[in-house]
């Protein structure tokens, strides 16, 4: 856990060191300026009372005016300094985490719960500032003060000092007796927050059918049990934080009153206490005595921020996929051989499935529901990796190639195309850059000119599509494949939710494509777009029983040829 966050943590200060010093700079010289107030404050009291040796109160006022001068200079730079260094610090870190969590497979990702990453990003990334990054400051702050604090105790009464030390074993002692609860409190918090991000992202992707089935306050009640868990979670760690706040407070007070006792009767004993030297000596017993009480709190904060980035650090490090790169073109096509692969132990969706796609082909996938279509096209994108058998790509057995080469030359089109809220032209080049030319060819092949020549290609599609028709979106997603020049389009029952006549175009449009191999699950049986496949795969209950072009496998009068009577 600690090698694979360390590089994470390390964001914090690339680029950004020259700001965390001058930051940290501000912290500590803070805490030398609260000891400077201190020493003055003695000597104030001193002159006020008489002692002799006291220094005048003409010096005493520029020395008041010189700490007004500091306190603005050091101000002035943590004003500047502590904010970029914040800021630069959690931008790096998120940039880095999510370009991390873009680099996993598919297969890794579908494996895994994106509320984790929904919490890390935010609510964790809040805890990550709060704990490790500017708890830093007061950490270091606080050392310094309480260490210069007992410095100045020793050069003003060692005899104090030592008797002050034994009343400071009251809050070290409540510092150890937090240990490590809040740390484990604030990651109970962190997990059920991902949780209630989990229910609240599945309410609001299935509003429309908690509004049609009336599930409303079904819905209602189980965010509610959610919320409810996390703030009783997050009353637990507040009490926790409270009550070892509460039991610094209460050792700091019995330690303070001890201290100012125990110097009381030094003074009156003539043991060498002025005044001045009693008061400032409460002054810096609180000064030592705060950081200590504090310590727990912020410790545990600092842990807790330190676990949650090694949360995230392996989430991202989990099942990220390796492997080799694919040669630039497929030049033996795609080969299934001997193919099985169940979701669950013991349960095979698929059963040795034998198979080839040549380059260049067009094949059609047709069964009926639960028979193991999508997750045969599911394998081919690699979405698993733990089935038995081969999948070749040219030369190369899919579990060894690497994410980024595979996608390189392969594309998928689903039933659900996936818009962002911007203009139809970044949707198709999705947002990278591309020649002129080949965006417009793009356009005119997938058949978007008309939409594009109406709305202009700036017109944006609105969140998720919703300012696109289901048939121009899943033309959108076809233009994509052709800019990227696939050489394999991979097609999950992308016209399912769409009318008759707009469902015909897209198939039409995607069966007009050339020099590219196609592979379409498909469930609407048209013969006139299934005569234009130049084979056709029958599944039949995760097994391949049937294999030919239309007419074939209507001649045969099998299991092809009664699916294509039931739907017509």
């Amino acid at each position: 856990m600690k090698s694979e966050s360390a590089p994470r943590r390390a964001q914090f200060f690339r680029g950004n060191r020259l700001n965390f010093a001058l930051a940290l700079g501000a912290s500590l010289l803070t805490a030398g300026l609260n000891l400077l107030i201190a020493r003055v404050l003695q000597q104030m009291i001193d002159a006020v009372s008489g002692v002799p040796g006291a220094p005048g109160l003409g010096e005493l006022a520029l020395d008041i005016g010189l700490i007004f001068l500091l306190i603005a200079a050091v101000k002035a730079l943590e004003y500047y300094a502590k904010p970029r260094f914040l800021e630069r610090a959690m931008r790096q870190y998120k940039d880095r985490a999510f370009e991390l969590l873009t680099q996993k497979s598919i297969a890794a990702f579908s494996g895994e719960d994106s509320a984790v990453y929904l919490s890390a990003f935010s609510n964790d990334a809040a805890s990550v500032e709060r704990g490790c990054l500017d708890g830093l400051f007061s950490l270091a702050s606080n050392a310094v003060l309480a260490l210069g604090a007992l410095v100045m105790m020793l050069a003003y009464s060692p005899l104090l000092t030592v008797i002050s030390c034994a009343f400071f074993a009251l809050p070290i002692a409540a510092s150890l007796a937090a240990g490590d609860r809040v740390e484990r409190a604030e990651r109970t918090v962190s997990d059920l927050n991902g949780a209630l991000t989990a229910s609240l992202r599945d309410s609001l992707g299935g509003f429309s059918v908690i509004k049609s089935f009336k599930a409303e306050a079904a819905m209602a009640a189980l965010f509610a049990r959610g919320n409810a868990g996390v703030e009783r979670a997050k009353c637990r760690k507040r009490r926790l934080v409270t009550f070892i706040g509460a039991l610094g407070s209460l050792a700091g007070v019995t330690a303070q009153l001890g201290v100012f006792f125990v110097g009381a009767w030094l003074a009156l004993s003539g043991r060498g206490i002025t005044p001045g030297v009693l008061i400032v000596f409460i002054t810096l017993t609180a000064y030592v005595i705060t950081p200590i009480s504090e310590f727990p709190e912020q410790l545990a904060a600092m842990k807790a921020g330190l676990a949650l980035t090694g949360k995230l650090s392996a989430a991202l490090s989990a099942n990220v996929r390796g492997g080799g790169a694919l040669p630039a073109r497929l030049g033996q096509g795609i080969e299934l051989r001997h193919v099985s692969f169940g979701y669950e132990p013991g349960c095979e969706v698929l059963h040795d499935i034998t198979a080839s796609f040549r380059p260049g082909e067009c094949c059609a996938v047709v069964g009926a529901s639960g028979s193991g279509k999508s997750t045969l096209l599911r394998l081919l994108m690699a979405s698993h990796a733990d089935y038995s058998g081969e999948i070749r790509l040219g030369e190369c057995e899919l579990r060894e190639i690497k994410s980024e080469s595979l996608y390189d030359l392969v594309s998928v089109i689903e039933q659900d195309v996936f818009l962002f809220n911007a203009s139809i032209r970044d949707n198709i080049t999705m947002f990278s850059p591309f020649p002129e030319a080949e965006v417009e060819r793009a356009i005119e092949l997938s058949g978007l000119s008309a939409l594009v020549a109406e709305r202009g290609g700036d017109y944006l599609c609105g969140e998720n599509g919703s300012g696109l028709s289901g048939g121009e979106g899943q033309r959108v997603s076809i233009a994509r494949s052709l800019l990227r020049r696939s050489e394999v389009l991979l097609v999950d029952e992308a016209t399912a939710a769409l009318d008759a006549a707009t469902a015909y175009q897209v198939t039409d449009s995607i069966l007009s494509l050339e020099g590219m191999t196609r592979i379409l699950v498909t469930h609407s049986l048209d013969a006139a777009l299934l005569r234009r496949c130049d084979r056709i795969l029958a599944l039949r209950g995760g097994r391949i029983v049937e294999s030919g072009t239309f007419d074939e496998l209507m001649s045969c009068r099998g299991y092809f040829y009664s699916l294509y009577t039931v739907s017509q």
